[in-house]
């Protein structure tokens, strides 16, 4: 036959397979059709081999085009995706970015990748690492993967995050057997279930291959049944392993084995499990058990190495490498085996993931109605994060999907008002406790389980709230941040991901530095140039209201609210403020005098000092003008952010009149209760002489004016060092 378009450039056909005209002739997925009638009927099992091994030789050449990527950890799952594509399931997740070139193989077989003109094998090898191509990780610009993945741990949240909003829809996940030693996995699968024991259709896939990047993997020496009875230990209540041992005829010395060197007959024996296997799990995780799919197969299974050596591919490693091509030919399949392997992936699961996984399409979101905001009188005290958690009810109560997340417990952070009104979700109810098993406030004592389902459900299409301490939430960072990333590459618009990081460092004096860790504002000061992350230090009560009703209206960006959770003055206004969101601050007190000194003031207790300083200084003649910094992201300047490549992009910065009309003056000094590095942008654009006092370490003090003298924010050094700017 003529060799199919997308083949162009495979080096190397080889002949059809034993049978192939009894067995491989047409594809067994019939026009019309989504999946194959039975796991066991023998030309799905022939078929399923055959898309086996076309995905272990599309892996190998792309990794092979730029000698670099990760190909033998995916080598060692092929029989498993290929199983899951056969029997109709496309929304397929992986914890592991190391699959990454596996993946992108099985979205180019379907078509997926040419909505981003890749059509060819040539061209997949062609982009592959390569900007505006794919990236050596996925990401959220790909078309038909649902999630990114980059550090271990993470790809569960979204299995579980999508399962949980498409009833009915399976969502697979890939764990390698090295990342399972992170300790996030299984404790996120056992409080997940505990919270949601109906929503089962999630289906981890251990990929047990007995090594890790560099060496064996930590669970390597498990036997079998330790292995089971590990699952069974963390709640799973169906545990489904095949060996790929108990199918060797070849005599392969170690527990873990390469299927591709058994006899033709036992790799399809083998297949035939595996694809069997792969629908009783799917089937069982359907229908409302806890279930997990075992893999067990030797790294590297097909590729060019084995074991850890096969994980990464070095300079040198490229197509014309003997070991390279010797693989290479050894996967080859007739130009008509290709077709075949593609029509069966064309037809799968109604069309190409592209157009099928839920997230190529914007899930709807409830209609919130108007927000029950207060604007409060000045001076009023109130406690601002107990304010914005008048407003998290009402989102709760108006869209069934939402959640929200705490570790810490909420009640801690001045938001039992969310308990009282949402619940927490808990199988024992309680009333004293606001718990129930139908609750909206999900408070695993894991930041990452709570960073992870709130940031993993916003990239899948809903609206949540994940709530910290902000000395706590840096163990929750990295797949927040993964996320925010993924959502400035969406082709598609997500709610914005929303924290709220409450009692700050100046507000646990007794607790010491354990609990005084502002630090954590340096990640968002880097972050903010990204392009889509916008930290938000509301000032007041009235404030934090304006901040959360603006984070609610905003796709694809990452946004922080920081406040405190003590009783303080109200300072703003609701039109200071939504002025605020769009120029970064807005001018909170100004008195004349002969010169003027400005103080740009990050976060709502370190306005304390700065007031007082203020009078100090009017006292003496000197004109005073204090700026409430609310979004510094809006301080940059445009060609300091990376907003234009962003989705959904927002390119809005304070012009340079503006900066001037806010902060110029005769000197400046810039405060903030948090990290240095969030008014960079402020030092960046002054031509005054100027200053900066922030956190510098934290102690143990009876209140938040001690704890603010021992890092040198009081009125009287502020006051000390503007007279000195001043001369």
């Amino acid at each position: 036959m003529t060799t199919p378009d997308f083949c162009k450039g495979i080096q190397y056909f080889g002949s059809d397979w034993p049978e192939f005209e009894q067995y491989g002739k047409e594809a067994v997925i019939a026009p019309g059709t989504k999946a194959i009638s039975s796991p066991s009927d023998p030309t799905a099992v022939y078929q399923t081999l055959l898309a086996a091994d076309a995905l272990r030789y599309l892996t190998l050449h792309t990794t092979a085009s730029k000698a670099s990527g990760h190909p033998g950890g995916f080598a060692s799952v092929t029989e498993g995706i290929a199983a899951l594509v056969m029997l109709g399931y496309k929304n397929l997740i992986t914890e592991v970015g190391h699959h990454a070139p596996g993946f992108y193989s099985n979205v180019f077989l379907d078509g997926s990748l040419e909505d981003m003109g890749i059509a060819t094998v040539e061209e997949l090898g062609q982009r592959f690492r390569e900007m505006h191509g794919l990236l050596g990780h996925l990401s959220g610009q790909i078309p038909g993967l649902l999630s990114p993945a980059g550090p271990l741990g993470q790809g569960q949240h979204f299995a579980m995050a999508g399962a949980k909003l498409n009833p009915g829809v399976l969502f697979p996940v890939t764990i390698g057997d090295g990342g399972l030693g992170e300790p996030y996995i299984m404790s996120s699968f056992g409080h997940f279930h505990t919270a949601y024991p109906q929503v089962t259709n999630f289906l981890p896939i251990l990929v047990w291959n007995g090594y890790s990047q560099e060496h064996h993997s930590m669970v390597s020496t498990k036997t079998n049944n330790q292995m089971v009875k590990y699952w069974h230990g963390n709640g799973f209540a169906e545990v489904i392993l095949v060996d790929a041992k108990d199918y060797d005829d070849t005599e392969q010395v170690g527990d873990y084995v390469d299927s591709t060197q058994f006899s033709f007959k036992r790799r399809l024996a083998f297949m035939k499990e595996v694809l069997e296997a792969t629908d009783k799990a799917a089937q069982l995780a359907l229908s409302g058990t806890l279930t997990v799919l075992i893999i067990k197969q030797l790294k590297g299974a097909g590729v060019h190495k084995r074991g850890a050596q096969s994980h990464n591919l070095y300079p040198g490693d490229t197509l014309d490498k003997d070991y390279i091509v010797k693989a290479l030919q050894e996967r080859a399949l007739s130009p008509e085996a290709w077709q075949v392997v593609r029509a069966n992936w064309q037809r799968a699961a109604g069309g190409r993931a592209s157009e099928q996984v839920v997230t190529e399409k914007v899930l709807p979101l409830a209609d919130l109605g108007t927000l029950p905001v207060s604007e409060y009188a000045l001076g009023e005290k109130k406690v601002a994060t107990t304010v914005m958690g008048e407003l998290v009810v009402h989102v709760g109560k108006a869209d069934a999907n939402f959640i929200v997340t705490n570790a810490d417990g909420n009640a801690a952070s001045g938001i039992n008002n969310i308990n009282v009104g949402l619940k927490i979700i808990h199988p024992t109810p309680d009333e004293i406790y606001f718990q129930q098993p139908q609750g909206q406030v999900y408070e695993p004592l894991s930041e990452d389980a709570c960073a992870g389902l709130a940031a993993a459900s916003a990239l899948f299409g809903s609206r949540s709230l994940w709530c910290s301490y902000e000395s706590f939430a840096v163990n929750g960072l990295p797949i927040w941040q993964t996320v925010t990333q993924a959502m400035a590459e969406l082709r598609r618009p997500t709610p914005s991901t929303i924290t709220l990081f409450t009692a700050g460092a100046l507000e646990q004096g007794r607790n010491g530095w354990t609990h005084q860790r502002p630090e954590i504002e340096n990640y968002f000061a880097a972050m903010m140039r990204n392009g889509n992350i916008f930290p938000l230090f509301p000032c007041d009560a009235n404030s934090i209201q304006v901040c959360y009703q603006w984070a609610l209206s905003t796709s694809n960006k990452g946004i922080t609210i920081t406040a405190s959770k003590s009783p303080l003055p109200i300072l703003s206004t609701f039109e200071q403020n939504q002025q605020a969101l769009k120029d970064g601050g807005f001018i909170l007190q100004e008195t004349t005098g002969s010169k003027k000194v400005v103080f740009a003031v990050i976060g709502d207790m370190t306005l304390i000092p700065v007031l007082a300083a203020a009078s100090q200084l009017a006292e003496a003649g000197i004109g005073v003008r204090i700026v409430s910094i609310i979004s510094p992201r809006r301080l940059y300047r445009p060609t300091d952010i990376a907003w234009s490549t962003c989705s959904e992009a927002d390119g809005h910065f304070l012009d340079n009149s503006g900066f001037e009309s806010l902060f110029g003056g005769d000197a400046l000094i810039a405060v903030t209760g948090g990290t240095s590095a969030m008014l960079e942008p402020i030092l960046l654009r002054s031509s005054s002489p100027r200053d900066t006092f922030a956190w510098k370490r934290g102690e143990t003090t009876k209140s938040a004016d001690d704890l603010m003298a021992y890092n040198g924010l009081t009125a009287e050094a502020l006051t000390e060092r503007a007279l000195s700017l001043l001369k």
